[in-house]
Parts: C-alpha cells; sequence; structure tokens
C-alpha cells in the first residue's frame, strides 16, 4: 500500500487577496456613487421659473432690509402725509332792484319811468272823445279812423313799429302821460290830425285815400 500524502492546505495570502478584493470593489462603489451624485444633480434641466410679480410693498421691504444695520427686517411704513383742500366760497348774489313805482287803479297810467302801463278801466268811446275834447262834429271821423286803427282796444300795439294806443301813436313815448290810456292816446291824436292835416276831417279824407295817415 503506498504511503498516504500529506494534505494540502490553502495559503493565506490567498485568503487575504479575496477580502482585499471585496473590500475594494465597495470602495470603488461608492467613490463612484460620491463622484457621479452631484454632477447628475447639476446636469439636470434648470426648471423653469414663472414671471414673478413684485408689489410695492415687497419692493419697499427689500429696500429697507438693503439699508438695515441690525440685520432684522423692517417693515416699510406706507403711511400717506396729509394735505389740506381749498373750498372757493361762492359768491353772494346781487339783489335785484325792485320798482318802488305803483300802478294808478282805474286809469292805466304809468309812474316811476317803467313804460307804459296797458289800460284796465272801463268807458265807452263816446266817453273818451268827450273826456279828450273832440267836438260831436269830429266824432264821426274820429270813430272811422280809430276802428280800423286799433278796433277802439286801449292796448293795441303794432309788433313791428311799436305803434301804440286808438290811434296807433308812433312812438308811443310821444303820449303825454300814458300812450295806452285813451283819453290820453286821443288827446294826442287831435294834435296830430290838426298838426299834420289841418283837422280831423282832412285826416279822414287822407286816411279813405291811402287807408293810413
Amino acid at each position: 500500500m503506498p504511503p498516504a500524502l500529506p494534505r494540502r492546505t490553502a495559503p493565506r495570502w490567498s485568503r487575504r487577496r479575496g477580502v482585499v478584493g471585496v473590500f475594494g470593489a465597495c470602495a470603488a462603489v461608492l467613490f463612484a456613487a460620491a463622484y457621479v451624485g452631484p454632477m447628475g444633480a447639476a446636469l439636470q434641466p434648470a426648471q423653469a421659473e414663472g414671471p414673478k410679480t413684485v408689489t410695492l410693498y415687497a419692493q419697499g421691504l427689500d429696500d429697507v432690509q438693503s439699508v438695515s444695520t441690525t440685520g432684522e427686517k423692517q417693515a416699510p411704513s406706507l403711511e400717506r402725509s396729509s394735505y389740506n383742500v381749498y373750498v372757493k366760497p361762492k359768491p353772494t348774489p346781487t339783489p335785484t332792484p325792485t320798482s318802488s313805482g305803483s300802478k294808478k287803479s282805474g286809469s292805466g297810467s304809468s309812474s316811476g319811468g317803467g313804460g307804459p302801463v296797458k289800460y284796465s278801466g272801463g268807458g265807452a268811446p263816446a266817453d273818451w272823445m268827450a273826456a279828450a275834447g273832440i267836438s260831436e262834429a269830429d266824432m264821426g271821423y274820429v270813430d272811422y279812423i280809430v276802428s280800423r286803427e286799433s278796433g277802439w282796444n286801449p292796448n293795441a300795439t303794432n309788433r313791428s313799429s311799436g305803434a301804440c294806443g286808438l290811434v296807433q301813436a308812433l312812438p308811443c313815448s310821444k303820449v303825454p302821460g300814458n300812450g295806452y290810456d285813451p283819453v290820453d292816446n286821443l288827446r294826442w291824436g287831435t294834435g296830430y290830425a290838426v298838426g299834420r292835416y289841418g283837422s280831423w276831417a282832412k285826416a279822414y279824407a287822407f286816411w279813405t285815400s291811402n287807408h293810413w295817415w
């Protein structure tokens, strides 16, 4: 029977090399992770940031923080300064002067220079002619002219010329007293007929030929 061969044992250096290889691989993996991790984060695309809305308060807050010496945030003061408002007073209206004259009751004559006053009294043409001093012989001529000039309306007025009263005196201001008073108007008419034509009869003849006098 051949002699037994001696038992071979694995060398110790091979075991150490295996342990060192395992540790080396782990170290390589950890080194690679530490190196690639930050680079990957840096290589990631930056997310697009939306537009920022800057308000007056935020802008004022940044300005205060930039000049603060203590390092603490201070809220900006947004108080408004006071102001005065001047209101111009309204001028006092000037009072309108009123006429102190009064109308004569019944006669309709003017007073105080306010212009002729319309006649508001009564009476009849015959009474007015008699009061004006017109003779009965001339009353027919006067009646004919006055009937066509004013229709015996003491307050008749020509809007275009301004003639007024029974005989349509022109201008009305020439009548002494009140141009709308029938007696005053007829008295003026008598002076006009006699002065211009010579009499009421001749004034009547002119009127019938020319339809005016």
